[in-house]
Formats: C-alpha cells, sequence, structure tokens
C-alpha cells in the first residue's frame, strides 16, 4: 500500500483555479469524423484519434474537420459506444491502422496499455500542462499520459422543484442547502417519494438504469464513496485488498435510488442512460446522479440553467456536511508507440495545435464543455452553469478525489454491476455484492499484477 500522494491535493486545487467540467459519459452513440478534400503529404503523416466521450462525437468530428482544412493532414476521428472503450480499443489496436491517439482511465488502464505508449515528457502538450500533477506515469517515472479534462460529478438537483416542494405543507428543508448528509437526503427523496403526484414528477430519483450507457453511474462513480473513504481512514492512495469498510453506506444510498425513483427496480436492467437524463431534464424526477458533463443533455429542455445545483453523494460518513463533490480526472491522452514516427510526429502536432490554437482552445471549453488542465487556457473557461455551481459548492468544502481509477480491472467493475442488478431487481441478495466488491477485488488485483 502506498502512502495517499500529494498530487490529489494539488491536482484538486488547480482544478478550483480552473473550473470543473463536462464529462463521463452518457450517451450510447458512436460517430467518425475525417477528413477535407486536402490530402495530407506522405511526409507529414497522419492522426486517428479514438475518442473515449461519446457526448463530445460531433465536437470532435468537427474539430478534426478544422484540422485538416487548415493544414493538409489527414484526422480521423472515431467514437467508441458508452461502456466499450476498452473492447474498442483493443480491437483497433489490432488494426493495421492502428490508433494514433487514445485514452486511458488512469494506473490501472496504463498497465494493460504501457507498452503501447510513448514518452510524452519532451511533448509541447507536456510543457502546456498548468501542473505536473496531471502527467501520468508509469513505474520508470515515464510520462505516458497527459490528462486533458478535469471533472466533477454528485447528485444534480432541479432548484426550482425543490422550492416547489419546500412550499408545501410539511416540507422537510427550506432550501436545498440544508441537505448536508445522507440522513437529510434520504428524509427528503422520502417525503418527496410520498408526494409526488402533488409535486407533479415521476419519482425523487431518476431511473437507476443498468445497461452499458449507463451502470458505470453506479458501478464506478458511485462505488467511488465507500473506497474514498476508506482509503482516507488509512491515508492510502490504492491497495491489493480492499476491505469494504463503507459498505452499509454504498448500500444506503443505492437503496435510495431504488426506492425513490421513478422506475420500478425490476425494470432496471432496460433503462438505459438517455432516460434517466430526458427524466430529469422534462422534470419527472428532482435528483439525478451524473457529472457537470450532462449539462449538454439537459439544456434546451424544461429545466433552466439557474435551477441547476448539484449535491455531494452521501453515504452516511463522518463529518460528511464537510464533504465536497468529487472532482478529478480519468481521461489520458497517450500517443502509441507503435505507430510511425511520422504518424507520431502528425498527433503531437494536433495535439499542440488543439491546446494551443484559438479553434482548439474554442473546441474544448465552449464546445465541449472541458476545464483543462492547460495554462493556455486562462481565458477560455466553459460555458456550463454545474460547472460554475460545482466550482463554488468545493470552494468552502473538501472535495472527493476520483479513486475509482485504481478498481483493478474492467472485470472487478462488471461483476459489481452485476451483482447490484441482481440485487435490484430482487434476484439476488446483497451479501453478493459485498462479495463482488471485496473478495473480487482482490482476486482481480492479483491477476492483473501476475500475483
Amino acid at each position: 500500500m502506498k502512502k495517499m500522494k500529494r498530487v490529489i491535493v494539488l491536482a484538486l486545487s488547480a482544478a478550483m483555479v480552473m473550473g470543473m467540467l463536462q464529462g463521463c459519459g452518457s450517451s450510447s452513440k458512436s460517430s467518425t469524423g475525417s477528413t477535407s478534400s486536402s490530402t495530407a503529404s506522405s511526409s507529414s503523416g497522419k492522426v486517428y484519434y479514438l475518442n473515449f466521450k461519446p457526448e463530445q462525437a460531433d465536437q470532435w468530428t468537427a474539430l478534426a474537420k478544422k484540422y485538416t482544412d487548415e493544414t493538409g493532414v489527414q484526422v480521423t476521428v472515431t467514437t467508441a459506444a458508452s461502456g466499450t472503450y476498452e473492447a474498442t480499443l483493443k480491437s483497433e489496436m489490432a488494426k493495421s491502422e492502428a490508433p494514433t491517439l487514445f485514452q486511458v482511465n488512469g494506473p490501472v488502464g496504463l498497465a494493460t496499455w504501457n507498452d503501447y505508449c510513448m514518452d510524452l515528457s519532451s511533448s509541447d502538450i507536456d510543457k502546456d500542462l498548468s501542473s505536473k500533477d496531471f502527467e501520468l506515469k508509469d513505474s520508470s517515472g515515464s510520462v505516458k499520459g497527459i490528462a486533458y479534462v478535469i471533472e466533477t460529478y454528485g447528485i444534480i438537483y432541479n432548484n426550482a422543484l425543490i422550492k416547489k416542494y419546500c412550499a408545501m405543507d410539511g416540507a422537510k428543508i427550506k432550501s436545498a442547502d440544508e441537505i448536508t448528509s445522507f440522513a437529510k437526503l434520504k428524509e427528503v427523496a422520502d417525503d418527496i417519494q410520498a408526494k409526488k403526484d402533488a409535486l407533479g414528477v415521476e419519482g425523487a430519483f431518476t431511473s437507476a438504469g443498468f445497461d452499458s450507457s449507463s451502470d458505470w453511474r453506479f458501478k464506478t462513480h458511485l462505488a467511488n464513496l465507500p473506497i474514498y473513504y476508506e482509503y482516507k481512514d488509512s491515508n492510502i492512495s490504492s491497495t491489493d485488498a480492499i476491505k469494504g469498510t463503507y459498505l452499509d453506506g454504498f448500500k444506503n444510498i443505492f437503496d435510495l435510488y431504488l426506492n425513490d425513483s421513478t422506475t420500478d427496480r425490476t425494470l432496471l436492467s432496460g433503462k438505459t442512460g438517455d432516460d434517466a437524463a430526458s427524466e430529469f431534464a422534462t422534470g419527472e424526477a428532482v435528483f439525478y446522479q451524473n457529472g457537470t458533463w450532462a449539462y449538454n443533455d439537459i439544456k434546451g429542455n424544461d429545466v433552466a440553467d439557474d435551477d441547476l445545483g448539484m449535491l455531494p453523494i452521501y453515504i452516511g460518513a463522518k463529518d460528511e456536511e464537510k464533504q465536497g463533490l468529487c472532482t478529478g480526472s480519468e481521461n489520458y491522452w497517450c500517443v502509441n508507440s507503435k505507430a510511425s514516427k511520422e504518424d507520431q510526429d502528425a498527433t503531437l502536432a494536433f495535439l499542440k495545435w488543439v491546446v494551443e490554437s484559438d479553434e482548439g482552445r474554442k473546441a474544448l471549453s465552449s464546445d465541449m464543455g472541458f476545464v483543462t488542465p492547460f495554462s493556455t487556457f486562462s481565458d477560455y473557461l466553459p460555458q456550463n452553469p454545474l460547472v460554475v455551481f460545482a466550482q463554488k459548492y468545493n470552494a468552502s468544502k473538501t472535495p472527493v478525489s476520483w479513486n475509482f481509477t485504481t478498481m483493478p480491472s474492467e472485470q472487478w467493475k462488471n461483476d459489481l454491476g452485476s451483482a447490484m442488478l441482481e440485487y435490484a431487481q430482487g434476484t439476488g441478495q446483497w451479501d453478493a455484492v459485498k462479495t463482488a466488491f471485496v473478495d473480487n477485488w482482490a482476486t482481480e488485483y492479483k491477476a492483473a499484477n501476475n500475483k
């Protein structure tokens, strides 16, 4: 086990200075963008980016076209469907025209793809980082990945509905500001569920869908909370054997999602990320676990920008009234070390243009809504009300770090998700969730590290 690194504090501090984000992935589409009529010369190489984020697929395609139009260099963007990135990357890397630019999600992802990641320590994008804490290094100290976006997630809420609820007889709060613990969140959500018809909603929470476009919100993002508190107690940043100290709290918040929902728990296997986004955006639910990236799915519907707020994901931990929103990154650019020198050079030049040019910086900040860790973006901040809210909220709280990047494998996540779904549907017991969380962690860690 390792000591908790100072990098977490520094990374979060940098994120607060810059803002927060947009990000993980709630859509299930994939898209391909490529070139203009201009054709790059063979000496200039070409770029093939396998994009992780379905919600920014169109923006990356448009940006690639702008670069091709400007330089003549061919840039192809392919976007993996939500929840399929690792499988898509394996498939694409086996082809003769493999991605020159791809993504890993942190140390565990790097362990799988390290041999395919070139050292970026002398690259322009590394020089443009606001802090070296956003580098992803291997065991030798080589810079194998560069974080390109800082993200924040929690429980998004519709403040117009909260205010409407607060005006009802017997309301448990006078404003959303009073929700500072799991106990208060449960009290409010239970009451909203009981008064849903009078309030004009289908449920307190959106559906906790478990298809691939939605299950990551629970088997990864929600599961981060018991990991975070266990690491915090032991002052570590990773482990080969999780204890499961906070799994009772994990069960409590998951039960709340299931019981105070727009959807019967037996129907969750078919519910998608789009279903949950629609339920919130159209005012059918008050609460929605997701991140600042979800703004693209919300805007332009029934929830006004001024009515968007976000709460921490509470699990009943000690002193949780001081807890902030979950802030970090699992998005690291890597350049294919197996690609030709020409294609590597073309890819590095494209990345330099993305983080230094007006077109690239506008696309990342305004069009995609990213808060980036690059010093070149001081005048390019995203226009996203969730980002603004999250920045102000975390300024007086202790942000929760992203420890789910230390989850031992994709298989661990999938097994946990399956156990959670069976529990939700009533076809499995909570003990199976505990087994998937604790026992499988040790098993998958050993397998991943050949121990």
